[in-house]
């Protein structure tokens, strides 16, 4: 499955994770992973699904319309060829639990935001751009599976909360209630998160007023000083930028022109820590 499978040394992650080093004690307020396994754990969480790579791996991703999953870049990848899988070998299991799903959809085109490169050489920067879309062939309009609203980015101190799949937990959802956003750099946010492979491209939650929020997506997982940390994509900038190039619109990427049309599958790539 897309994953990042080595670990970081501190000067790797850059500034961005030193201040890690004085959070201490922050991290106790961070919850322990909850596995969903029956239906009144995941209701209200339908809309966050596996998606199925081809047989060859899975990420989590989650539905913000009723035919559009968001999920990281880096999980349109194989990783073991760095070729892309097409569009027709994915499919999103929207609530997947115990070998059901709530609803089955094939994926018709799958766009990444155009300033990710995939590569395999760590690079924090690439995590500020690990976002994906994918367009479903059908929409899912069922009452019980609800797309979620996004929302700006949180702050340092913000609690969150993810809701992930996992190779060691592929076949029922798991819920971190709360965690806490350690930093922040640009479109880059360090968690408190538990993550592992497999929960590539999971939401994460804001909770206010009892209205769950996607804020980020996972993108990788890394380790300060022996501390787990996830690191996550800020959707405020990113994701209203992917939103139009799938529409086909123009945009300025890497000094050059860059124009997507509807049919084209777009570009994707990977941050190269310790993938989840």
């Amino acid at each position: 499955m897309p994953q990042i499978a080595r670990r970081l040394s501190l000067p790797a992650l850059c500034a961005a994770l030193l201040a890690l080093l004085l959070l201490g004690p922050a991290a106790a307020k961070d919850s322990a992973l909850r596995a969903l396994t029956t239906g009144d754990d995941t209701r209200g969480w339908e809309a966050v699904g596996r998606i199925d790579l081809g047989g060859r791996g899975f990420c989590t991703g989650a539905l913000i319309a009723p035919d559009l999953v968001l999920t990281a870049a880096h999980c349109l990848y194989d990783k073991t060829n760095g070729q892309r899988f097409e569009a027709a070998d994915m499919e999103f299991l929207a609530g997947w639990r115990q070998g059901r799903a709530a609803a089955y959809r094939k994926v018709r085109r799958a766009v990444a935001h155009p300033d990710y490169i995939y590569q395999t050489s760590a690079d924090l920067t690439r995590v500020g751009h690990d976002l994906a879309l994918l367009e479903l062939e059908q929409p899912i309009r069922l009452p019980s599976i609800q797309p979620f609203a996004t929302d700006l980015q949180p702050r340092r101190g913000d609690e969150v909360g993810v809701v992930s799949y996992a190779m060691d937990r592929a076949e029922a959802p798991s819920l971190q209630e709360y965690c806490e956003v350690l930093d922040r750099q640009g479109e880059v946010l360090v968690l408190g998160c538990e993550v592992d492979f497999g929960a590539s491209g999971a939401p994460i939650f804001s909770i206010k007023d009892g209205v769950a929020r996607i804020v980020s997506v996972v993108s990788a997982k890394a380790e300060v000083e022996g501390r787990p940390v996830a690191l996550g994509t800020a959707l405020a900038g990113p994701l209203t930028q992917l939103r139009a190039v799938m529409a086909g619109a123009v945009l300025p990427v890497s000094g050059q022109v860059y124009r997507r049309g509807a049919g084209e599958a777009g570009v994707s790539g990977g941050a190269k820590f310790v993938r989840p």
